[in-house]
């Protein structure tokens, strides 16, 4: 093992200490040769220990996994993406994409320090950061790592971009301009039932239920179950389109990224910023808590861990509390109707 650090002596007789790989000498401000000899000798012993147990490591290591000595974070990135299916397979294959990951894509995970992700955060965007530490939350997980890179708290933060909802009066706009049929009922659909793009874009004419009025789905992204009521004004959008098959054919084959694409140019036309599709999700929670829609509803509606649904209710909206004898009054006026849930007890809901 090379030694970083060695010994000599100036004119002066004081003694010096050369750093071979950053070729920088700092003087010992010693005359005697003894304590200078210990000095470097404690330099070199304090770099070569870590390098040495790194060797350890690796020849443990090798014993157990030959080829995880070898293994690199692009190997990690192409682990994720052969595991994931559809829509999330798309986004693993754009975030791959991220020029600030060429910092360490070819590094060994065994050789990974601190720096080079925080270079790599500091490089990049949000998404960045979002996505590096999953691919080290998954070397952990696979026990490709011996220990976490950059310890869980140590983690720089992460801060969005202010998102709001689109407005009513913004969406009229859009729609009012749209000239396109298919994609002005899509935005239509965006408004009054809050899935997301890719969800709506891929509903099938069989996904509903017109004796219960109900529309039922899977979700791309977490692969549960939707079940989504609508009322007068999505049926008569739904009307609109194919009886059969894709309600949505072109649309549908569009790739989320163009879709996006789209609406921001219409938008730009109409001089609306801040907004994109996912606005229209932000605007369905905000109205569901404007009118006192329940939040375990809204959860269902959305999602159990729909950022939109917890910013609404948590602050995002503001909702006028009727008083409780008004309430009261509207219950004895049969203006709240009691709702079965199955396995539930009865919970009332406006009418």
């Amino acid at each position: 093992m090379k030694i970083r650090y060695r010994l000599f002596k100036r004119d002066s007789g004081v003694f010096y200490m050369e750093d071979t790989v950053k070729h920088r000498q700092m003087s010992l401000k010693t005359k005697n040769k003894l304590i200078a000899q210990r000095l470097v000798q404690a330099k070199n012993e304090a770099e070569q220990q870590p390098a040495l147990n790194l060797e350890l490591a690796r020849t443990y290591l090798s014993a157990s996994d030959p080829e995880l000595v070898n293994k690199t974070w692009q190997g990690v990135f192409e682990a994720i993406i052969q595991s994931k299916n559809g829509v999330n397979k798309e986004r693993w294959s754009r975030a791959n994409k991220d020029h600030a990951y060429d910092l360490i894509r070819n590094m060994k995970i065994l050789e990974t320090r601190p720096e080079n992700f925080l270079k790599v955060m500091e490089l990049g965007t949000v998404a960045t950061n979002i996505f590096l530490r999953r691919i080290h939350n998954f070397a952990l997980d696979m026990s490709w790592l011996p220990k976490p890179v950059i310890p869980r708290k140590q983690w720089p933060g992460i801060h969005f971009k202010p998102k709001r909802a689109i407005t009513y009066a913004e969406h009229v706009d859009i729609i009012e301009r749209e000239g396109n049929p298919e994609r002005k009922a899509y935005y239509e659909l965006c408004w009054h039932l809050g899935g997301s793009q890719g969800d709506i874009a891929n509903l099938n004419a069989e996904d509903i239920d017109w004796d219960n009025y109900v529309i039922s789905y899977f979700r791309q992204k977490t692969k549960q179950i939707a079940l989504l009521h609508f009322g007068d004004q999505v049926a008569a959008v739904l009307r609109k389109l194919p009886n059969k098959g894709p309600l949505f054919p072109y649309l549908r084959k569009v790739r989320s990224t163009d879709r996006a694409t789209e609406f921001k140019q219409r938008c730009r036309g109409l001089k609306i910023y801040g907004v994109t599709l996912h606005s229209y999700r932000y605007a369905w929670a905000e109205r569901a808590k404007m009118v006192g829609y329940p939040e375990r509803f809204a959860m269902e509606a959305l999602d159990h861990n729909s950022q939109a649904v917890h910013r609404a209710y948590a602050k995002g909206a503001k909702m006028n509390l009727p008083a409780l004898e008004d309430y009261e009054k509207a219950v004895r006026d049969q203006k709240v109707i009691p709702m079965q849930l199955p396995n539930s007890k009865k919970i009332a809901i406006s009418s």
